[in-house]
C-alpha cells in the first residue's frame, strides 16, 4: 500500500478539506486528489463524499481512518528503529545480574534520558563480534585478550569494569563463617562452575584461575539456572561456586548463603565494552565517555588477572 496515499487520506481526515490538506504535507491539491483517486482504486472503495462545507468520510472511510493511522504510526517506529540517536542503544551483557548490566544501571542514572536496550543474545566472544560486524548488536561487554577473544582491527575495545570474585557457600561448608579467605584456602575444595560454555572468555579465565593457584574448578552437570545452583550450594557442605563482586544474587532467606572475600591476591574478571568503529550511535559516544570518566585505576599488587588481560 503506497503510504504517501494513506499520508494524504489520513491529513484529509483530520483538516477536512483538500486545500488545507494539500498545504500541511506541502503538495498541490491536485497531487492529493491523485493520490487519495489511486487509494480508493486500490481498496475499491468511496473514502470521501464532496459537501459545501469541505470533504466527509464515507462508512469505509471511517472504518479504514484508525488502521491508515496505525499504518502511519509503524512506518514511523520502523523509521526510529533505524536512525542514530532515534533508536535505543541495543548493548549485548552476559546476564542482567552480573557486573556490565551493574555498570549500565550506573550509566542509565546519570543519563535516564538515553535509550538502552539490553539483550543476551550472544554467548560467546566470537559470535559477539559477528554481531557487531552485522549490525544486530551495537556493543557488547567481553573480556579482552583472550585467546577466545582477539578482535578484527574493525573492532574497538575499552576498559569496562573490574569484577573481583567472591566465594559463595552454603551454611555448612568449612569456610562458611570466614571473614575472608585466600586463593590457597581454596586448594584442595570443590568449586562448582555449571554451564561453562566451553572455549568461551569465561572457560578461559577459570581455567587460567585454577592453573594459577592450583585450584579444583568443575564445571561438570547441565546448568538450570541460578536458583538450582542456589539450592544445591545451600545442601552441600563440599561445594563452592564463585560469584562476581557486583554480580546481584537473590536467595530465599532460609538458604543462608555466605558470599565471602578472596584476597591476597583477589582474582578479578577484567571486562571491556567492544563495538564497531563505524558505530555512529550517539549513545555510544555518551557511553563510551562515561566509562572514561569511571574509570578506577587497577592497583598494581593485591589482585590477580590473566596474563592476557594484564
Amino acid at each position: 500500500m503506497n503510504l504517501e496515499a494513506v499520508r494524504a487520506f489520513v491529513t484529509v481526515a483530520e483538516e477536512g478539506q483538500f486545500q488545507l490538506a494539500a498545504a500541511h504535507i506541502g503538495i498541490s491539491q491536485q497531487a492529493v486528489s491523485k493520490r487519495l483517486a489511486t487509494l480508493e482504486s486500490d481498496l475499491g472503495v468511496r473514502l470521501f463524499t464532496r459537501t459545501a462545507g469541505g470533504t466527509q468520510l464515507t462508512i469505509d472511510g471511517q472504518a479504514f481512518l484508525p488502521h491508515a493511522r496505525e499504518l502511519l504510526r509503524v512506518e514511523q517506529r520502523a523509521a526510529d528503529a533505524v536512525r542514530p540517536g532515534r533508536r535505543a542503544l541495543r548493548v549485548d551483557v552476559l546476564n542482567h545480574r552480573t557486573a556490565s548490566s551493574a555498570v549500565l544501571r550506573d550509566f542509565h542514572r546519570v543519563h535516564p534520558d538515553v535509550e538502552l536496550d539490553l539483550v543476551t543474545i550472544v554467548d560467546s566472544a566470537q559470535a559477539a563480534i559477528a554481531a557487531l560486524q552485522a549490525g544486530t548488536i551495537d556493543a557488547s561487554f567481553r573480556a579482552v585478550g583472550s585467546p577466545a577473544s582477539q578482535l578484527p582491527k574493525e573492532i574497538k575495545a575499552a576498559p569496562a569494569a573490574d569484577d573481583a570474585h567472591q566465594l559463595l557457600v552454603g551454611p555448612t561448608h568449612p569456610q562458611a563463617f570466614a571473614r575472608s579467605v585466600t586463593p590457597a584456602d581454596l586448594v584442595g575444595q570443590r568449586i562448582w562452575m555449571p554451564g561453562m560454555l566451553p572455549g568461551s572468555e569465561w572457560d578461559i579465565y577459570f581455567d587460567d584461575l585454577a592453573d594459577a593457584f592450583g585450584l579444583t574448578i568443575e564445571r561438570v552437570g547441565p546448568y538450570f539456572g541460578s536458583e538450582h545452583l542456589f539450592d544445591v550450594l545451600a545442601d552441600s557442605s563440599t561445594l563452592a561456586n564463585l560469584a562476581g563482586e557486583h554480580t546481584r544474587i537473590l536467595w530465599p532467606d532460609q538458604y543462608d548463603l555466605r558470599r565471602i572475600p578472596i584476597n591476597h591476591p583477589t582474582p578479578v574478571y577484567p571486562h571491556s565494552l567492544i563495538w564497531h568503529r563505524d558505530n555512529t550511535h550517539p549513545v555510544l559516544r555518551i557511553l563510551l565517555d562515561y566509562l572514561a570518566a569511571t574509570q578506577v585505576n587497577r592497583p598494581d599488587t593485591g589482585i590477580w588477572i590473566p596474563v592476557w588481560a594484564q
